[in-house]
């Protein structure tokens, strides 16, 4: 038998050889086809958040509260945005009847409050995680990260999977959904203003501005993280928080804190009168 120049006859050591290698690169494809078969849906990044979270099978809970709380397109829009996303089995662990309840349309609000506080402005990478660290929500509450014996936390919840990646955003997973914090009422949120100025102005009178901006200073984040407030209202607040820090002295300082909590209390006294006379007027 004739053999090709250059390619000696195949020894009984070299088949071995061939065999092998020919066995080996067979498990190599089979196991890259497996791989690839086992990977999970969302883990492509052409789908928005609703897409890769639909494509996933294991946030069908939020899809629908998404829906009902009228969510569903700002998480369909270009984003970007940051959600941390309880799966079925995080909303199934909360108290019997929640559920139901929050899908009502009568809790429509309270309802969307609930999911905005899942979801940050911009796309936060796990690379941003950090123990300490605090992300402002779209509630309009800062949610904190704390760092576990594996991984972190966000505000108690587990965060079990991260970086999936979405056309608009970024999705983490958590196991059990978070909850804000109680809002303060109206009529707490002027009462808090009251006792602030009843507080700071015998300090201003006294010579101790300082004090009074601290005093002022922390009535006006305490009801920007827990007072049902207007826009506006909150709008003012933060004005006025610039505008003390950027004062050419403390005295000064103190003045544009209180301008701007004088003109939130007028507004929600105008507010609360008016709901007065509304609930009199339906007797």
């Amino acid at each position: 038998m004739s053999v090709p120049h250059g390619v000696g006859p195949l020894t009984p050591l070299n088949k071995i050889k061939e065999c092998i290698m020919k066995s080996m690169t067979k498990a190599l494809l089979a196991s890259l086809m497996l791989a690839l078969s086992s990977a999970p849906a969302y883990a492509g990044h052409g789908n928005n958040i609703v897409e890769t979270a639909a494509a996933a099978g294991q946030f069908e809970t939020l899809i629908a509260a998404a829906k009902a709380a009228g969510l569903a397109p700002a998480l369909t829009g270009d984003g970007p945005l940051t959600v941390f996303a309880p799966t079925d089995e995080a909303f199934g662990a909360l108290p019997a009847g929640t559920i139901e309840a929050l899908l009502k349309p009568a809790n429509k609000d309270k309802l969307a409050t609930i999911l905005k506080y899942h979801v940050i402005a911009g796309r936060v990478g796990s690379g941003a995680l950090a123990d300490g660290a605090t992300l402002e929500t779209l509630a309009g509450f800062d949610v904190t990260i704390s760092e576990a014996e594996k991984g972190f936390l966000i505000d108690g919840a587990r965060i079990v999977a991260t970086d999936i990646d979405a056309s608009n955003g970024v999705v983490h997973v958590i196991d059990r959904v978070i909850l804000p914090p109680e809002q303060m009422s109206r009529a707490g949120a002027e009462a808090t203003i009251r006792r602030a100025i009843d507080r700071g102005v015998p300090m201003f009178n006294h010579g101790n501005a300082t004090a009074t901006v601290t005093i002022y200073t922390n009535a006006a984040r305490t009801l920007l993280s827990s007072a049902d407030l207007s826009h506006g209202e909150r709008m003012r607040l933060e004005r006025g928080l610039r505008a003390g820090e950027n004062a050419q002295s403390v005295r000064e300082s103190a003045w544009q804190l209180r301008y701007a909590l004088d003109d939130v209390r007028e507004s929600l006294v105008a507010s609360n009168d008016m709901a007065t006379i509304e609930t009199a007027m339906a007797r």
